[in-house]
C-alpha cells in the first residue's frame, strides 16, 4: 500500500504518469496512483478531468491544468483549485473532500484570497501550495446504503430518537403517546443546545485568516 496521499515538496519538477485511478475507502474521493520519472509510485486525490495517460507535475513553473501542483501566488484568479495548504510546507489540509472546490479570488506575491466551498473567505501565504480542479467523485454526496445491514458493515450504528426514550436517558424523553420534545429547542443526551450550537473552538490559530464567514 502507498500511503502518500498528497504531492510532496521533494518531488517538486519531476513529472508523474497516472497509471490507474481507485477507490480508497478510508475517504469520499478517489485516489489516483502516480508514476514518478525516478521510478517512485504515489497516490493523490484523483480531481475531475484527470484520466489514465495523464501527465502531471508539481512546482511553481507547472501549467495551469488539472492535477498540477503550485503555490497559490502563481495560480491566476479565477482558477478553481483543492488541496490547500493552511501553513506552507505542512501538507494540504483543506477543500479534499469529494466534489469540492475552491476558487482564487486575488492574489500578490505574498497573500491570496481564496473562496472555500462554504463560502467562506480566507486569506493565504501565497507560497502554500494547492492542486488545480475540483475533486472528483461529486456524486458521492447521492449515494444510497439502502440496508440498515449495509450501514452496520460500516461501522454505523443504530440511533434511536430521543422522543423514543425515556426521560432518564434522554431530554426529549417521556410523555404520554406521541409528545414532543418539550422545550424551545433539541438538546443532546446530555442536555447540550443541539440546533445552531456552534462547535468551532473560539480561539483557533487559523481564526486572524478568515476575511468573511460562511453565510
Amino acid at each position: 500500500m502507498y500511503r502518500n496521499i498528497d504531492w510532496l515538496r521533494d518531488k517538486d519538477g519531476i513529472p508523474a504518469r497516472v497509471e490507474r485511478i481507485e477507490y480508497d475507502p478510508n475517504r469520499s474521493s478517489d485516489v489516483a496512483l502516480l508514476l514518478y520519472g525516478d521510478g517512485e509510485r504515489r497516490y493523490i486525490l484523483c480531481p475531475i478531468g484527470l484520466t489514465v495517460g495523464a501527465t502531471i507535475v508539481s512546482g511553481e513553473n507547472a501549467k495551469i491544468s488539472v492535477g498540477n501542483a503550485l503555490p497559490l501566488r502563481a495560480i491566476p484568479v479565477g482558477t478553481i483549485v483543492h488541496n490547500i495548504e493552511i501553513k506552507p510546507h505542512y501538507g494540504a489540509q483543506i477543500v479534499r473532500s469529494a466534489g469540492s472546490g475552491a476558487t482564487v479570488l486575488s492574489r500578490d506575491n505574498k497573500i491570496v484570497q481564496v473562496k472555500l466551498p462554504s463560502g467562506e473567505v480566507r486569506i493565504f501565504k501565497g507560497e502554500a501550495k494547492a492542486t488545480i480542479g475540483q475533486v472528483g467523485n461529486a456524486d458521492w454526496k447521492n449515494r444510497v446504503i439502502g440496508t440498515a445491514g449495509r450501514s452496520r458493515h460500516m461501522g454505523i450504528r443504530p440511533s434511536v430518537r430521543g422522543v423514543a426514550q425515556n426521560p432518564r436517558s434522554h431530554p426529549h424523553g417521556g410523555g404520554e403517546g406521541r409528545s414532543g420534545i418539550g422545550m424551545p429547542s433539541p438538546k443532546s443526551p446530555w442536555g447540550k443546545p443541539t440546533l445552531g450550537k456552534k462547535t468551532r473552538k473560539k480561539v483557533k490559530y487559523s481564526d486572524r485568516n478568515i476575511v468573511s464567514r460562511k453565510r
